[in-house]
This record gives C-alpha cells, structure tokens and sequence, in this order.
C-alpha cells in the first residue's frame, strides 16, 4: 500500500478508506485474545499546549486546530502502527491533513438519507470495533489510553469517514454503476465468478525468511505424494492441517469459501474456474509454490449483487477526484511545515558542463 513512504500512490491516498474498512476486517477476524497487544503500540502523546492553534483555513469558515489534527494522526497510527515513524515528517502531514479536511468538507455536504446510512453504518463498525478491543489484554480502555483516544474520538472519526462516502455515494448514477458493470466484464469475464476452494500448498519459499525452503522440483514431488494420498481416501482438511504451507487457509482444512476468483494469481485463477467441481487436480504451479485443489462450487454474481460495491467504487473516484482537483481552491491557509524540496540531480565528477546556448545575431 505504501509508495515512496507512504501514500504517493492514487491507491493510498485515502488512508481513511483503508482504515474504515481495516475496522471491519479486523474485527470480526479476532478470534482468541491477543498476548502483546503493546507490541509496535505508539507512545501516548503528551497535552499539547498549542492545541487550540489553528494550522489550516478552508473556505466557509472552516478550520483545523492543532488538537484537532494530533487527535487525527493518532487515530491513523492507532490503526497503521508503521505510520508512527512518519508523524513528524512534513510530507507525511500534508498528505494526511488533506484526508482531515477532505471527509470533514464531504461529511458537511451529506444530505439526511446520507447521514442516516452512515450512522447505521458507524454504530455498526463501532460495535465490532469495541468488541475487538474488548479482547485485548487490558481491554478497551487500556488500548486507547495508550493511543491517546477516546471512545468518541474513533467514533467521530468512523462518522465522518462514512458521511463523507455516503455523500458521493449519492451522487452516483445507475448509469455510472451499469457502466463500471459493463467495465470490468469487458476487461474480465470473469470478474464476477466466486467460488468455495480448498489448496494444499507446498511452498518453496519459506514465507519468514522469503528464502528458498526446497526446489521446485522436491516441492512438486512432495505434493504428487499429497494428491496420491487424497486419491486413496485421504481426508483433505486433515491432509491441508498437517501438509500445507498457506497460513490464511491451513488451519480451515485448506479453505476458502465464496471467494473472488479475480484476486488470485492466474495460474490459481484459471485452475479454480475450469476444473470439474470436487474433483483432486493435478500439481498446479504458481510463484508460491505447487497447489492440490479442489474446487467445490462456483458461481457468477448477479449485477443486483454488486451494485453496492460498484458505487462505493465509484463514490471512491470521486473523493480521488475532489482531492486532486478541487480541495486545493477550497484551502484559503495552511500553517503545516512545508516538505523541503528534493535536492537537483548532480552530475558525475568528469561530466563535461554543456555550454549555455548562444543567441543569435541578428541579420543586419
């Protein structure tokens, strides 16, 4: 996600819509209590005496305090902990002062049907966000003493971000939505396939390290030796538990259930959408290693299915396009230190200085 060194890219731009959704994900991934939830936590900030200065001015009055903005920067790097190297940084400020001002402008524009739908929508994130840190050792309120947050401060913030989503969401046509449907198909006619998976994976990269753990050649000869014992009865979750080497599906027997074919890698992609349904596949190869598979169920998503997540798409351009083009009229001051400049390139010692081109004398 991270350019340069942090979010250079139109991709990352918006860390306030990876975070909102990094909320959900998280949240209702936990599972078993945490051991060192102190580990990579960001030493609580002290009170600031200047957070009453006013460090941006935006047009209609508006205005970001520095309060307001340290309050903002702890909520990121409560949920990006790598972010907390960068806080000082001018740059990483500017970029993030833009989100600030950004969803604060669009939550302003939401009209009431907008509003409502992102409150539901935040009471609902909110939930699990608490119930997630509920679990952790000390619970929620030690973790957001250790952040310098409040409860209403990562609820204000949920607010806002989905105020300001559900104000372009409302701004999205039918057509848009059909358009970006019709899209994807012509450049995937697969985009919309899902299916229920099962993969042992035998590696050849040790996923610590990232060092060679076997050659190809031992990794393929140890799953021929897998797929031998799933054509004699063997069970597969029990084979996946005890032989494969992918940690998002080895301790689910292997699975991965209604998945977005679109998002592996081709080789996996193709072999999930033309294999006979439960039916042991040969070694398929890809940069992780060899895979048995064995694909349960396929389907193809109706448009009805993924309107929703069409206009969120859609609605998420448009913020991109606020950002790049009319958030720069609409900031009247800005008191944030200034990225310094990065130095000219210099030329090699030995390189000949080109010579300045002379003018011309005009033909008497």
């Amino acid at each position: 996600m991270l350019s340069n060194k942090w979010m250079k890219t139109k991709k990352g731009l918006i860390t306030v819509l990876a975070a909102v959704t990094l909320i959900s994900v998280v949240a209702t991934g936990c599972g078993k209590k945490v051991e060192d939830p102190a580990a990579g936590a960001v030493t609580p900030a002290k009170p600031d005496a200047n957070a009453s200065e006013v460090l941006v001015t935006y047009k209609d009055g508006g205005k970001v305090t520095r309060g307001e903005f340290n309050t903002f920067l702890n909520i990121n790097t409560f949920f990006y902990k790598e972010y907390a190297q960068y806080k000082d940084d001018p740059a990483f400020q500017q970029d993030m002062m833009k989100q600030f001002v950004t969803f604060r402008v669009l939550s302003s524009r939401a009209d009431d049907k907008a509003k409502k739908e992102a409150e539901t929508k935040a009471n609902e994130q909110m939930e699990q966000i608490k119930t997630f840190l509920g679990m952790q050792e000390g619970g929620l309120e030690k973790q957001l003493k250790d952040a310098n947050l409040t409860e209403k401060d990562i609820s204000d913030f949920i607010l806002r971000s989905m105020q300001g989503i559900a104000a372009m969401e409302s701004k999205v046509t039918d057509q848009q939505v059909k358009e970006a449907y019709d899209k994807h198909l012509a450049q995937d006619k697969n985009a919309y396939d899902t299916a229920t998976v099962s993969h042992i994976l035998i590696g050849t990269m040790d996923p610590t390290t990232q060092k060679e753990s076997r050659s190809k050649e031992e990794a393929k000869k140890r799953a021929i030796e897998v797929q031998d014992k799933l054509k004699n009865g063997g069970d597969f979750a029990a084979l996946a538990k005890e032989y494969s080497e992918d940690p998002g599906s080895k301790d689910k027997g292997g699975k991965y259930e209604n998945v977005e074919v679109s998002q592996w890698v081709p080789e996996f992609k193709k072999a999930t959408i033309e294999l006979p349904l439960n039916q042991v596949s040969d070694p398929v190869e890809t940069s992780y290693g060899y895979h048995i598979i064995k694909v349960e169920s396929r389907k193809t998503k109706t448009f009805d299915e993924v309107k929703p997540s069409l206009r969120s798409e859609a609605a998420e351009t448009q913020v991109y396009e606020f950002v790049e083009k009319e958030l720069p009229t609409i900031i009247e001051t800005n008191n944030l230190p200034k990225p310094t400049p990065a130095p000219a390139p210099t030329a090699p010692a030995g390189t000949p200085t080109p010579e300045a081109p002379k003018a011309e004398t005009p033909a008497k």
